[in-house]
């Protein structure tokens, strides 16, 4: 919780197109009062407006690690978003690997027990593949909501960005079983 008591939710974003419109998500989360903030892995960062994002959370968008010492510019978190997350993040995900800030928040909100809801969105070919499917399997054995999109066919991607279901996952967040005493 914020100074104000609002619930704090990092939404996470990684190296899709759809990330340009994580925005939607901002909206939906701050209308029903909580305080936002976007984690974006260096990949994802090259697809979101950075500065527009800070200016309508409050908050920097961060990237990466902070500096050994350095003070936590974000409040913690009571809940996490990834969305969308590629089948690259969910792998290593599942796997513990926490190569970027974006993915070691998610590893350790597992750890917490945080409410946490991921959205793949990728081809068919790429969350298809075995491992990325055992990834998704385990992620939601750890009790992370899965917004289960259709994939879509390779070199499609473009086409589905405006069909990226932002209000099916905020309600996800919302429904989540872990979810207790934030609003």
């Amino acid at each position: 919780m914020n100074d104000q008591g609002n619930p704090i939710l990092y939404v996470i974003v990684t190296g899709s197109p759809a990330a340009a419109d994580v925005g939607n998500l901002v909206d939906l989360a701050q209308a029903d009062g909580w305080d936002v903030c976007v984690i974006a892995s260096p990949d994802g960062y090259r697809f979101i407006d950075a500065d527009a994002l800070a200016t309508k959370t409050g908050h920097t968008v961060r990237s990466h690690y902070k500096e050994p010492g350095a003070p936590d510019v974000l409040p913690p978190a009571d809940a996490m978003i990834a969305a969308p997350i590629t089948g690259n993040s969910l792998a290593k995900w599942a796997a513990g690997i926490s190569d970027t800030l974006a993915l070691g928040l998610l590893v350790e909100a597992v750890g917490k027990g945080l409410p946490v809801v991921a959205v793949p969105f990728s081809n068919q070919a790429h969350l298809g593949f075995p491992a990325i499917q055992e990834a998704i399997t385990k992620l939601s054995g750890w009790g992370v909501t899965i917004v289960a999109k259709e994939p879509h066919e390779p070199g499609a991607g473009g086409r589905q960005i405006p069909l990226f279901p932002w209000k099916d996952t905020w309600q996800a967040l919302v429904e989540h079983p872990n979810r207790s005493g934030t609003s």
